[in-house]
C-alpha cells in the first residue's frame, strides 16, 4: 500500500498543482478558458468524435486518425530507408565518410523548411506533409543505428573474419543483436519528432488532421478546443512513446 501511495502521490500532486495554476491564470485572463469550462467542452466534443458533416467538418476522432495515418506512412518510409542505411554507414568506412557531410548539413534544417520542397515536387498537401515527416524523422534512425554499429567491439569482427562468416551471418549474428538497443532509441526519437512535425505541417497544408483542426478552431476563436487539442497531442505522443518503451524492454539485448 505504501509503495502504491509513493508511486501515485507525486504525479497526483503535480497534476493538481498544474490545474490549480491553470484555474488561477484563467481567472485573471478572461479570454483563457479554465479547467471546468474546458472539461465540459471536451465531454461534448468526445460525445460524438466520428461525425461527418463535410470534408472540412469532421469529428475529432477522424482528425486524430488522419494525423496518425500520415505519421505511420512517413515514419514507416523513414524506418525502411534509415535503418538499413544506418547499418551500411556504420559498417563501411568509405560510405560513412561520404555521407557524413550530407547528414551534418541536412539534419539541423527546420522540418517546416522542407514543406515548400514537398509542395513543389508532389503538387499536393497530403504527400507534402508525409514528406516532411519522412525527412524529419529519418536522421535519428540513421545516426543511432550507425553509432551502434561503430561501438561493436572489434574483437567480434575479428572473430567473424577468422570464421569467414558471410555478410548475412555477420548482420544476423553480430550486428543486429548488438545494435538493437541503439536502433530502438533512434526509433523512439524519430516517432517523437514525427508526431511533433505533423501538427505544424497540417496547420500549413490544411485538410483533415489534428493540426488543421487546431488552426480551424483558432480561426473560429474556440480556445477551449485548442487547449483540448494540446492535451490530445500530448497524450497521443505519450502513448506512442510508451509503446516503444515496452518494445525496447521486450527486445532488450544483453
Amino acid at each position: 500500500m505504501n509503495t502504491i501511495l509513493k508511486t501515485l502521490l507525486p504525479p497526483l500532486i503535480g497534476m493538481l498543482l498544474f490545474i490549480g495554476i491553470w484555474a488561477l491564470v484563467a481567472q485573471t485572463t478572461p479570454t483563457l478558458p479554465g479547467p471546468v469550462k474546458t472539461w465540459a467542452s471536451a465531454v461534448q466534443l468526445f460525445s460524438d468524435p466520428f461525425y461527418r458533416k463535410g470534408p472540412n467538418d469532421q469529428g475529432i476522432g477522424w482528425n486524430i486518425l488522419a494525423s496518425l495515418q500520415r505519421v505511420a506512412i512517413g515514419f514507416g518510409m523513414a524506418a525502411a530507408i534509415g535503418i538499413p542505411l544506418g547499418f551500411m554507414i556504420g559498417r563501411f568506412r568509405f560510405l560513412n565518410a561520404m555521407t557524413a557531410p550530407i547528414i551534418s548539413l541536412l539534419r539541423p534544417v527546420s522540418p517546416l523548411a522542407w514543406l515548400p520542397i514537398g509542395l513543389l515536387v508532389f503538387k499536393a498537401a497530403n504527400p507534402a506533409a508525409i514528406w516532411v515527416i519522412f525527412i524529419s524523422s529519418i536522421w535519428p534512425m540513421i545516426i543511432n543505428t550507425a553509432v551502434g554499429v561503430n561501438r561493436i567491439p572489434q574483437d567480434y569482427m575479428n572473430v567473424a573474419k577468422v570464421l569467414n562468416l558471410s555478410e548475412w551471418k555477420i548482420f544476423t549474428k553480430i550486428l543486429f543483436p548488438a545494435v538493437l538497443p541503439y536502433m530502438i532509441t533512434g526509433i523512439r526519437l524519430s516517432i517523437g519528432v514525427a508526431w511533433l512535425v505533423i501538427v505544424a505541417a497540417e496547420m500549413l497544408t490544411g485538410g483533415v488532421g489534428i493540426g488543421f483542426w487546431v488552426w480551424d478552431e483558432w480561426n473560429n476563436l474556440n480556445v477551449e478546443h485548442i487547449i483540448i487539442a494540446i492535451f490530445i497531442v500530448g497524450i497521443v505522443g505519450l502513448l506512442l512513446e510508451q509503446m516503444l518503451v515496452l518494445l525496447a524492454k521486450r527486445f532488450s539485448y544483453e
